[in-house]
């Protein structure tokens, strides 16, 4: 069979995209620069979502055979080799560092829509949606026809809540992480449930922050030194 491709033609083929836009902004061609992006953006979002559901898919695997438990330790497990290559815990824990890295972390998020509020207690930021567990629920993952799993009974993984999605138990395991490794929240996860949004919220003092957000995780507050 002949040939269907030039030596120049998979050249192209091969190249990466962010070098393709590049080479565009060199050239001064700000039409094709922007399509390079975009196009980059949306293979960024095939492979995230593709990853997004690889998880929630094993998460699922694991906890209709093994439970509760199994999903707990199988998703601690990741996190710890997590931490080890990308995710590395913060060279600092202080309120202004840990609000700019988390939204700065966020603002590659797919998909995800950011508003940042700040009062004299507290800053909220607020994703609609998520890009990752609120887009999967909107994606219909939890539908019948896809099956992904819900912890169906509520216990401090799924923050004192029943039939919560599988993929979502990141959020209130990062927030147990936190509270064990520095003794204390960095952030507080505050998911509605229905893929709507997301709230990230960050006390500017951890005295004020509610009781309640250490109970559902099965934690006590700790106790103010005098």
């Amino acid at each position: 069979m002949s040939r269907i491709w030039t030596d120049e033609q998979l050249a192209e083929m091969a190249k990466r995209t962010i070098d393709k836009a590049f080479d565009a902004i060199d050239a001064g061609d700000r039409a094709k620069a922007k399509e390079l992006v975009q196009l980059m953006y949306d293979q960024f979002v095939h492979l995230h979502d593709g990853a997004m559901v690889w998880i929630a898919g094993l998460l699922t695997w694991i906890y209709e055979r093994h439970g509760a438990e199994g999903a707990e330790a199988a998703e601690r497990f990741a996190h710890g080799k997590e931490g080890q290559l990308v995710f590395f815990p913060p060279e600092r824990t202080d309120f202004q560092f840990i609000v700019e890295k988390m939204s700065a972390e966020l603002q590659g998020h797919v998909h995800q829509y950011m508003t940042l509020e700040e009062d004299d207690e507290k800053v909220v930021l607020t994703n609609t949606p998520c890009g990752s567990g609120g887009r999967l629920i909107q994606m219909g993952g939890y539908s019948p026809e896809v099956g992904l799993a819900r912890i169906a009974e509520p216990s401090p993984i799924t923050f004192g809540t029943p039939d919560y999605p599988i993929y979502c138990l990141h959020c209130p395991i990062f927030n147990m992480n936190a509270i064990d490794d520095t003794g204390d929240f960095l952030f507080i996860n505050n998911p509605p449930g229905d893929g709507t949004s997301c709230q990230f919220i960050f006390y500017k003092d951890k005295k004020n922050i509610p009781e309640e957000y250490y109970k559902r995780l099965g934690r006590e507050k700790p106790v103010e030194e005098i």
